[in-house]
């Protein structure tokens, strides 16, 4: 894979550094890139949706009317799912959404968004991530960077610093490597990685 430029927080170029082909230069597989996805987002879900049966609706214990002589529909309950106040037919009821993906699955879906990240030049390598704790100095790290959509920042660690001035950025999200998901690279236009980073990524993945 061709060389990459390493930058500072101002924009200007450092230096240049080699991505491993294992990982940034494959060829994304969409199909594991979407189970990957649908893994994520069903585990968002809670699954404490519930509507109530016949059996657990309140009331209808008794026989509305006898069941011979009166010219009407025989009924056994008022409770039945086709009277007002009945129970639910087919309702959903608590219930888990995971699903399950193996480990070789989950490391090839994260390798595919990164590499889906530098196709499509949407990848910033940066040489460190040292502001104050200032909101507008994080703002101006973006305007260098010329960044004005969502932006997920992966560092090899993080300090305070960092994190009180990104937290009011609605548009910044802000992991470790240990934390970096399928779901929040997909999400973000713009993947902007220090260059220790990327190191420790690519001795996990390769």
């Amino acid at each position: 894979m061709k060389n990459l430029s390493i930058i500072n927080t101002k924009g200007e170029k450092v230096s240049d550094i080699k991505l491993n082909e294992e990982i940034w230069g494959i060829e994304p597989n969409d199909a594991v890139l979407y189970d990957a996805l649908r893994l994520a987002r069903n585990n968002f879900r809670q699954g404490t949706a519930d509507t109530k049966t016949r059996s657990e609706v309140s009331g209808g214990g008794r026989k509305p009317w006898r069941q011979k002589g009166t010219g009407r529909a025989r009924q056994g309950s008022t409770r039945a799912p086709h009277w007002i106040k009945g129970g639910i037919v087919f309702g959903p009821h608590p219930r888990s959404y995971a699903i399950k993906m193996n480990r070789k699955e989950r490391r090839l879906a994260l390798k595919s968004a990164l590499a889906y990240k530098a196709i499509e030049s949407k990848l910033i390598v940066i040489d460190k991530l040292e502001v104050s704790n200032k909101t507008k100095d994080f703002k101006a790290v973006l305007n260098n960077l010329k960044i004005d959509k969502k932006v997920l920042f992966v560092v090899d660690e993080l300090n305070d610093d960092v994190i009180l001035s990104s937290r009011n950025l609605n548009n910044v999200l802000l992991l470790t490597v240990e934390e970096l998901n399928v779901y929040d690279i997909v999400c973000a236009d713009t993947l902007v990685i220090t260059e220790k980073a990327v190191k420790q990524l690519e001795e996990v993945l390769v």
